[in-house]
């Protein structure tokens, strides 16, 4: 082989075909792990209905329900319930596999710290499904809540969305916190200065998982709890490095 393929198969595959095969392994196997969990962690939906609704009356202590004020606001829009819809469909694997395979490829020296974030993270909120498993907010019309996804063409009681997807799975918010790694990760990874957009990013997917009736703002809060425990266990030699920098500065003797 040439020296010049030889680069060329270096600037594309960083490691080498085996270490994308074993990536995709690792992935996928975490995949397949979670599809597991979910059979586990959606056998008691009297427990996810009574943790659901425990959910809806804290908030509606603390602020009032006011994601069906954001609901009525995308369901006055047509573009709107689309692209909501098309957001909390998409985001979770989709964007995510898309975003990954692009640090993996070309931001390579942040992959394996973006991938252990992102599967820390998932790791914890599969452990709060198991443990606590919660009924999103479409799952109660009678607190006025609506599915915006059943308008938007899917079926939630379908074969593929049974399998794919955990009923009972909306404490923690995992939209949210992926949604916050991955805004943040890019930002941090990516030189060009719309690298600002990609803050937006998790903010627009709250508000989607919002209006489309997958989550309150408590389970949200929790995603991005989760998010912030994940990367600061990855990331803890940065954080240990940043804290005793700040430390250091604030405790400086003062002069007699």
């Amino acid at each position: 082989m040439s020296a010049a393929a030889s680069a060329a198969r270096a600037r594309i595959l960083p490691h080498g075909p085996l270490d994308l095969v074993r990536q995709l392994a690792i992935w996928f196997g975490f995949y397949y792990a979670y599809r597991y969990t979910r059979g586990v962690a959606d056998r008691d939906s009297y427990e996810a209905f009574q943790n659901g609704l425990r959910v809806a009356d804290v908030e509606h202590r603390l602020t009032g329900l006011w994601e069906l004020s954001i609901q009525s606001f995308v369901a006055s829009s047509g573009l709107l319930r689309e692209l909501t819809s098309w957001t909390y469909w998409h985001s979770q694997f989709t964007v995510l596999g898309l975003v990954l395979l692009f640090v993996y490829l070309r931001r390579n020296w942040a992959f394996v710290q973006l991938r252990n974030t992102l599967l820390l993270a998932n790791l914890i909120g599969l452990a709060g499904f198991v443990l606590v498993p919660t009924a999103p907010p479409r799952m109660f019309p009678e607190l006025g809540f609506v599915d915006t996804l059943a308008g938007f063409g899917i079926n939630h009681d379908s074969a593929i969305v049974r399998n794919d997807a955990n009923p009972y799975a909306a404490m923690p918010s995992l939209h949210a916190a992926d949604a916050l790694i991955v805004g943040v990760g890019l930002f941090l990874v990516i030189r060009s200065r719309w690298r600002y957009l990609w803050l937006l990013w998790p903010l627009w997917v709250w508000f989607s998982v919002i209006a489309t009736g997958n989550h309150f703002w408590l389970d949200i809060l929790a995603g991005i709890v989760v998010a912030a425990v994940a990367a600061a266990v990855v990331n803890y030699r940065h954080v240990r490095d940043w804290y005793r920098h700040v430390r250091g500065r604030f405790a400086r003797p003062v002069p007699a």
